[in-house]
């Protein structure tokens, strides 16, 4: 027999080699329980318990919130308010560019550098009208079908049909002579008209104030957002009536005329006209005398 045989059967014997596990009472050396093992088993039982522990961890890091106590695992809860603040962020961040732009324009009416447009009735008008022969207004089929299902529903309605136009009419803010016309060459965007000291200095139109402040320049300044973006500007006030959010409407008093700022020269009302960025003649508009 070769000594690898023998060392094969030595080794199986050891394995296989049964002993006696008894447990005894200390006091009365009673026999409690007892059980026979070999080395075999006690390996294959003790693999079968490592495994079944790997399995049992695993699972358990894996499908519950003990892995949120485990460096390099996020939590759920993190996950979801990471991502609700990068909507949030990006929200902010279009909302910010928002206001930088609209902060911007309003800026630019204040310093005036702005490029000049041309306004008037005549163009306004022009525009919005739709010129027709560019369509095809035949009535298609089921066109035709329904308007005469909508004929039938209103042959005995109470209300006849009727389209109404309406047109946005601004109010001269004060009467007087008007000392300096507008002039977009020499960067005059505006109708300078003098008036007494203390006139009460009227809204064009209804809007919100959407700027109320002292500036060293125009004195105190005041801007109307009338929706559309139309804005109109009264500067070289004595005092202002209204403050920034304020809603005023057509007529209702905004400020007290004067003499305030550096390019003033004598009580007067410096009036501003901007349309969607750019200045507009008020004089088109509104008959100021």
């Amino acid at each position: 027999m070769t000594t690898k045989n023998k060392d094969t059967r030595k080794l199986r014997k050891k394995l296989l080699h049964k002993y006696r596990l008894v447990i005894l009472n200390e006091d009365t050396f009673e026999e409690r329980f007892a059980i026979k093992l070999t080395r075999l088993n006690v390996f294959v039982i003790m693999s079968i318990l490592t495994i079944f522990l790997i399995i049992s961890t695993t699972l358990l890091i894996a499908f519950t919130p003990l892995r949120e106590y485990i460096p390099g695992y996020s939590s759920t809860a993190l996950k979801k308010n990471a991502t609700r603040l990068n909507y949030k962020t990006d929200s902010l961040e279009q909302i910010i560019t928002m206001n930088d732009e609209y902060i911007n324009s309003i800026k630019r009416v204040l310093t005036g550098e702005v490029n000049t447009a041309d306004f008037n009735n005549d163009s306004i008008i022009e525009a919005a009208e739709l010129d027709i022969s560019a369509f095809n207004i035949n009535p298609s089929k089921e066109d035709s079908l329904l308007r005469e299902k909508v004929d039938k529903e209103d042959k005995y309605s109470l209300f006849e049909s009727a389209t109404s136009r309406v047109n946005f009419v601004l109010f001269p803010p004060v009467t007087g002579t008007i000392s300096e016309g507008y002039n977009a060459k020499e960067k005059h965007y505006a109708i300078d008209i003098v008036v007494p000291k203390d006139t009460p200095i009227k809204a064009t139109g209804e809007g919100t104030v959407i700027f109320a402040e002292w500036t060293t320049q125009t004195g105190y300044v005041l801007l109307l957002d009338h929706g559309n973006g139309l804005l109109s500007v009264y500067k070289h006030n004595a005092s202002l009536t209204k403050e920034q959010g304020d809603l005023v409407k057509s007529g209702e008093v905004v400020a007290i005329s004067g003499n305030s700022g550096e390019f003033t020269t004598g009580p007067h009302l410096h009036f501003e006209l901007w349309k969607d960025g750019h200045p507009v003649n008020p004089s088109t508009f509104i008959d100021f005398e």
